[in-house]
């Protein structure tokens, strides 16, 4: 049997392509084989169109995975099984994978779980990942925003529609960065008024993306529609 080939999580940034490191473009360059999760309507993630620009499509194979958006925990274990098997059969051909991901592939990325899928079905198979820039210092940087200084304290909060939980928060740090809040924007607002803090929040949505929009006048954001990728920073000092 030949050696098993090395699966990599290269976290390949926010949006902007040129954040993406040395180490990650040397791997996808070495890599014959680009795993990245495929869109069941067709469009383009940014971590796949970042690969593609940094690759020679016809020398790759470029493996489109399909991850299941559900909360079924059945659904999910049977067709993570099938997808993390989809990349062993490279593996084990020899073939070195990378999994390309937006952010950072350690933190709430869709690599954890092919990540722990992998080393659960086949602990033979070398993991190494290479770290990305996440989109909360996308939006520290876009806002010239310090997150945090000295022994300021940061918070990265996935937001939710508990606003108890979210005071908490808020109250708790000197920073806190709220990820995916679109879904709860008018209680975050609401909560942010309550507490005297409308003032000191900024919004970016795609940050870094050539689609990126940001605001920092929470009036304007009070009907907005926002998309999935939506963060919000809150800085109290």
């Amino acid at each position: 049997m030949s050696k098993v080939g090395t699966l990599y999580g290269l976290g390949v940034g926010p949006g902007d392509p040129e954040l993406i490191t040395v180490k990650a473009f040397r791997l996808l360059q070495q890599s014959p084989v680009i795993a990245y999760p495929k869109k069941r309507m067709g469009s383009k993630s940014y971590a796949h169109q970042i690969a593609e620009l940094y690759v020679q499509q016809s020398e790759k194979e470029m493996l489109g995975l399909v991850f299941p958006m559900t909360r079924d925990k059945d659904i999910l274990e049977r067709e993570w099984k099938q997808t993390v098997e989809i990349v062993w059969e490279r593996l084990a051909e020899g073939k070195d994978v990378a999994f390309v991901t937006e952010g950072d592939p350690m933190f709430y990325s869709t690599f954890i779980h092919m990540m722990r899928g992998m080393q659960e079905a086949h602990p033979e198979v070398p993991i190494v990942t290479v770290p990305g820039v996440s989109s909360f210092l996308g939006a520290a940087s876009r806002f010239n925003l310090p997150l945090a200084d000295g022994d300021e304290q940061i918070g990265i909060i996935p937001a939710t529609d508990d606003r108890e939980a979210m005071r908490k928060a808020l109250e708790s740090h000197d920073t806190v960065v709220f990820l995916k809040v679109a879904k709860v924007l008018p209680m975050i607002i609401s909560l942010l008024k309550e507490m005297g803090l409308a003032d000191k929040a900024a919004v970016a949505t795609k940050v870094t993306s050539s689609e990126e929009m940001v605001w920092t006048d929470m009036r304007e954001l009070e009907r907005a529609e926002l998309g999935y990728l939506t963060l919000m920073v809150v800085k109290k000092g």
